[in-house]
């Protein structure tokens, strides 16, 4: 028995190749994983001993060779390939161990030279793995450390050999290896084209989940091979149960949404969209906000905050029926008042700050994907157009934080805010001023203040009804895109109400 090994990561190494060699199998290497064995203390074969040849252009060539491919690519019930073989004194491999250069680790790296990217592609690696991978009828392809345990109980158990069975999901497994690897190299050839022709995206099981929307429906998360964050990234399960599909789509919303708040903030989400959104002077004060908005919807939502929680906010969030809490950091009395709630899921948010580095924004359709930049317009009140009335700074505040909430709200989306404080909001309504109707109505039952409120329209407003209703109950300023062939008309409205209107230039559709 005999197997190749050329393994970049020595994590769990030797104590592989210490089973495989008390099992019988000779232990072929190259370059630095023989020289690393072999302190170890075993007993190994080189490769350039196997090819008789030395290894070329640094290293570079190394195991492109027909000794070592052919004892790999070789099918043993074949007379044609056994002959092939003895002609020209090659023995076959059993098994092929290979873990390939860190590409994504360097790529990672801040500053890198292209030089040293490019040295991290590895080109012997995968070519051992895809051939053992193809071979998978004889040859056991091996490229996880955390295979090493699983093949070697298998080998003890039946004399030395693996099931075909587990050397077709190793296989399988060699090549969603080498697949994902060339998405990377893809990916960085291709980081300055906004829309390459072919799009190699590669992720990684994170989990597999209790269901998906609905129990009926099965479902697991995955994270962006080669992302620098994702949303589980450098967060922490505190306590509670395992996050749900729903969680984790509700906790994506949230956080992107929380991530445009610089003061102390709370996002409240419920079913993607945000029911309370605030900002204050202290993160107590931006809970209660948010929740006073809407604590109807808020019900069973996911609360998401930007400043850790205090033993008062604790007690505060264990009086709500919460399904997920998502802080930078508790206080230890918070956590005491926050146990008696054995169903919140908290998350703690151990890089505390950070923003969305998405290169792309996927929607997945029938068949494919729709491909577009992310939503990310910041935009200040400069590049605005007051189209009338006046407007003074606490006003000016209200419109640019609406405007930023509007931009997370299914579509046609309106949101009314007052004092940093969403009031009401219309989301997914097919028509804008039923969007109006609704945000309106909801602000009503709660019993908020309408009077001097502001308005945000993710669209702008095709004729004058919408602007009427919201001024009719009292708001006194809009901000929308404008571009309507009616907003000669819808100004009209808005000015002879005694109100004031910004035109952004921007639309923030969120289907």
């Amino acid at each position: 028995m005999r197997a190749l090994i050329s393994a970049y990561e020595k994590t769990g190494l030797t104590g592989f190749a210490r089973g495989l060699g008390e099992l019988g199998f000779e232990l072929v290497a190259s370059g630095g994983t023989a020289t690393y064995l072999e302190d170890a203390g075993l007993r190994v074969t080189r490769v350039e001993d196997v090819t008789e040849f030395p290894e070329l252009l640094e290293g570079r060539v190394k195991t492109l060779h027909p000794r070592i491919h052919a004892g790999i690519l070789a099918r043993p019930a074949l007379e044609s390939d056994r002959a092939q073989l003895a002609e020209h004194a090659i023995e076959p491999f059993d098994l092929v161990c290979v873990s390939l250069y860190p590409f994504e680790q360097v790529v990672g790296r801040l500053e890198v030279e292209d030089e040293d990217v490019i040295e991290m592609i590895d080109i012997g690696g995968p070519s051992l793995l895809r051939g053992a991978a193809k071979n998978h009828a004889s040859v056991t392809p091996v490229c996880r450390p955390k295979d090493y345990e699983l093949v070697l109980s298998e080998l003890r158990v039946n004399g030395g050999e693996t099931s075909f069975e587990t050397r077709r999901r190793l296989a399988g497994i060699a090549f969603a290896t080498t697949a994902a690897y060339d998405s990377a190299i893809v990916s960085w050839f291709q980081k300055e084209e906004p829309f390459p022709d072919t799009i190699s995206l590669a992720f990684d099981k994170s989990t597999e989940l209790a269901y998906g929307e609905n129990p009926h429906q099965r479902g697991a998360y995955y994270v962006l091979r080669g992302a620098r964050s994702h949303l589980l990234s450098r967060v922490e399960l505190v306590r509670g149960r395992p996050l749900s599909f729903n969680n984790l789509n509700d906790l994506s919303a949230a956080r992107v949404l929380l991530s445009e708040l610089e003061d102390p903030g709370c996002v409240i989400v419920k079913h993607a969209n945000p029911c309370g959104v605030a900002v204050a002077a202290t993160i107590e004060e931006a809970y209660s906000k948010a929740l006073a908005a809407d604590p109807v919807s808020a019900y069973g939502g996911v609360v998401v905050l930007n400043r850790a929680v205090s033993a008062a906010l604790g007690e505060a969030i264990a009086s709500q029926f919460v399904e997920v809490l998502y802080a930078p950091g508790y206080d230890e009395q918070a956590m005491e008042a926050l146990a008696s709630k054995t169903s919140i899921r908290i998350l703690n948010d151990l890089e505390r700050r950070r923003s969305s580095a998405e290169r792309w924004d996927l929607r997945h359709v029938l068949g494919g994907l729709l491909v577009q930049d992310p939503d990310r317009e910041e935009q200040v009140r400069e590049e605005m157009e007051v189209t009338c009335g006046e407007l003074d700074d606490s006003i000016w505040d209200d419109l640019l934080f609406a405007w930023r909430v509007v931009k997370h709200v299914t579509s046609n989306a309106i949101v009314l805010a007052k004092g940093l404080q969403t009031v009401g909001i219309g989301a997914g309504q097919m028509s804008r001023v039923d969007a109006v109707r609704i945000a309106v109505d909801k602000a009503r039952e709660l019993g908020h203040d309408l009077e001097g409120a502001v308005l945000a329209s993710d669209a702008f407003f095709p004729f004058p009804d919408g602007p009427g209703v919201a001024l009719e109950a009292g708001v006194r300023a809009l901000i929308q895109p404008g571009g309507s062939r009616r907003d000669g008309e819808v100004i009209e409205t808005v000015a002879r109400a005694g109100g004031a209107m910004v035109f952004t230039h921007r639309r923030h559709f969120r289907h």
